[in-house]
């Protein structure tokens, strides 16, 4: 039997995961200020710089030599924590063919944020075309902070921008309830549908005149960082707080839209300031909040994140990972089925600037931390996806009594080699036996088992002058000959020719069985028409002669074995009358041999000596 440990993406149902469960491990490094992970939908890591570069990190978290894009000249930047600079990026649905992926930065000349489209160089997969820009959205931003930046289409084809509310604090002007400016919103645009973007049909207010159609939400402050769950394709934003409240908000897939997520009127959910607000029942209050200020705070600046839909840990699956700026605490929110939502503290590394969550074309998640310059992978420690199996040999050769047992959980699909659909499989031969598995999530797995036989012992016949015995046991055995037993013993003395074998059964059960030996037992009377047979000479060293007289023309075979039954010589001949052949054999070691003569009358067999 072969331990190994099955490498499988299964679903596991977890209530608890503790904080030291959770690990950071390096990924990347040398990167400047990274602000965004993103894949195009192949298995390289897209890094958005803040100060107007993209590069490219390789699977093996190599970073690919030069930019992706360098934009610098178009960027206006800063250093430290500050909120401008190249902040997002996505790529277009169809961008394998055609190409396209769309950026957010704050430009020179004035700070305002620009929502482009770039296009990939035409011979280098690696490279973009600096020069191929089109504007999409040029948005005044009033103050240099609270720009939002995050740009991701959604699973309807049409891209999403979070916009943050124009900056200073407190949204001195109201812009995230002000509905004629596409600050404080999140908008929603058809880049496929005009030129430089269409209106989706359904987007919620393109028949109110006194809201802007690209709006889909509004009433958010700084919305860093937001995401779709790939699998449900529901709404995760991560919305920043003024001073008391950071928060999480959340839009079931199939929303209509038009959600108002009340800011400025409150903060997490609390009021904050209402003036000129509308009822509080008419705001969609966050999912989940958590405290930044009165001795109790656990971060000061939320970075939004992904629900996990990765096949290497499962008792992250379906929970939404997500981590704060400041105190660089990670935490994962988890639906309860209910409309209510569980928070668990997953781990709280220090001083790393938290800036982006991403994940990879497998849904596997990754952090950026600012100041350091790194991508860190998101593992877990305690139960990575490894799942224990148990493999029963067969019990003796040829035994339909091996069975595979796999401990897995969750919704699974299982399709075995040998046509079963069950998770265990039991009455097996020895042999390779495959499984796939399917989880609910999708996640599969091909596993290749192997079914072993007993090492059992190996018995061997030795034949002394015609005296039967075994070696390599000392359990008595029986003989048999031709399937039927013809003796029990030691030791064995045939008394007829043909093919014998040694047996036993040990104490498993299995039947131990020797190989064969041939045994010819016959007399010079056997052939009937030979008549004084000559062999000499006996001891021999390299060569003998054989002489006998037929009584009339037959065709006969003669043959040399050594004591173990295998055949040394073998030629055919007619004789009529007196016959001599000569045999030369200085190949044969010294030893016991037998000369086997025969024809269609019978068999002569002859014990032979080489010195």
């Amino acid at each position: 039997m072969k331990n190994n440990l099955l490498l499988f993406c299964a679903l596991f149902l977890s209530t608890f995961l503790f904080a030291q469960d959770l690990e950071l491990v390096e990924f990347a490094t040398g990167l400047d200020s990274p602000v965004d992970i993103t894949n195009a939908g192949d298995d390289r890591l897209f890094i958005t710089e803040r100060d107007g570069t993209i590069r490219i990190v390789n699977p093996d978290g190599s970073i690919e030599p030069g930019e992706f894009l360098d934009i610098d000249n178009l960027v206006t930047s800063c250093g430290g924590s500050c909120e401008i600079g190249l902040l997002g990026l996505d790529f277009h649905p169809d961008f394998a063919n055609n190409g396209f992926f769309y950026v957010n930065y704050t430009a020179t000349g004035g700070g305002n944020t620009h929502v482009s489209r770039f296009s990939v160089s035409t011979d280098n997969p690696n490279a973009a075309d600096p020069s191929s820009e089109v504007l999409l959205l040029n948005i005044p931003q009033p103050y240099g902070n609270h720009n939002g930046g995050g740009i991701k289409f959604g699973p309807d084809g049409y891209l999403y921008i979070g916009m943050g509310d124009g900056g200073s604090g407190g949204d001195p002007q109201a812009f995230s309830q002000n509905r004629q400016t596409l600050l404080g919103k999140m908008l929603r645009i058809d880049v496929d549908g005009g030129f430089p973007y269409g209106i989706p049909a359904d987007n919620p207010f393109v028949n109110d005149d006194e809201t802007l159609d690209e709006i889909w939400s509004i009433g958010m402050r700084n919305p860093w960082r937001f995401s779709f769950d790939r699998l449900t394709n529901d709404l995760w934003i991560g919305d920043v707080g003024q001073n008391a409240w950071e928060e999480v908000d959340f839009e079931p897939a199939g929303s209509a839209g038009g959600l108002n997520y009340g800011w400025r009127c409150r903060e997490g959910q609390t009021n904050f300031n209402t003036a000129n607000c509308p009822p509080t029942s008419e705001l969609t209050e966050p999912v989940h909040v958590y405290e930044t200020s009165s001795g109790f705070g656990q971060g000061c600046s939320i970075t939004g994140g992904f629900v996990y839909r990765g096949c290497d840990y499962p008792e992250l699956y379906g929970k939404y990972i997500y981590g704060d700026y400041c105190s660089s605490r990670i935490w994962a929110l988890t639906p309860n089925g209910d409309g209510t939502f569980s928070n668990q503290e997953l781990l709280n590394y220090d001083n790393n600037e938290i800036s982006a969550f991403g994940e990879d074309i497998n849904g596997e998640l990754y952090m950026a931390a600012l100041s350091e310059g790194r991508i860190y992978r998101l593992t877990e420690t305690s139960n990575p996806a490894t799942i224990f199996f148990n493999v029963s040999d067969v019990s003796c050769p040829n035994e339909a009594d091996g069975a595979i047992d796999l401990t897995l959980a969750g919704d699974n699909t299982y399709i075995w080699s040998n046509g079963a659909t069950t998770e265990d499989i039991s009455g097996l031969l020895s042999g390779e036996y495959t499984v796939t598995v399917t989880t609910e999530g999708g996640c599969e797995k091909v596993q290749t088992f192997e079914i072993e036989e007993p090492n059992l012992p190996i018995i061997t016949i030795a034949n002394d002058n015609g005296t039967l015995s075994v070696t390599g046991t000392t359990n008595e055995v029986n003989w048999i000959l031709d399937g039927v037993i013809v003796g029990t013993g030691s030791t064995f003395t045939p008394n007829e020719s043909g093919d014998y074998i040694a047996s036993y059964i040990d104490a498993n059960g299995c039947d131990i069985t020797s190989d064969a030996i041939t045994i010819m037992v016959s007399s010079i009377e056997d052939l009937e028409i030979v008549e004084n047979l000559f062999i000499a000479p006996n001891p021999f060293k390299d060569a003998i002669q054989l002489e006998f007289n037929s009584s009339e023309k037959s065709d006969f075979t003669l043959r040399i074995l050594n004591i173990d039954g295998k055949e040394m010589h073998h030629e055919k001949f007619t004789a009529d009358g007196l016959t001599t052949r000569s045999l030369s054999l200085p190949n044969l070691t010294s030893g016991i041999y037998f000369l086997h003569l025969g024809n269609e009358k019978g068999e002569f067999v002859q014990k032979l000596v080489k010195e």
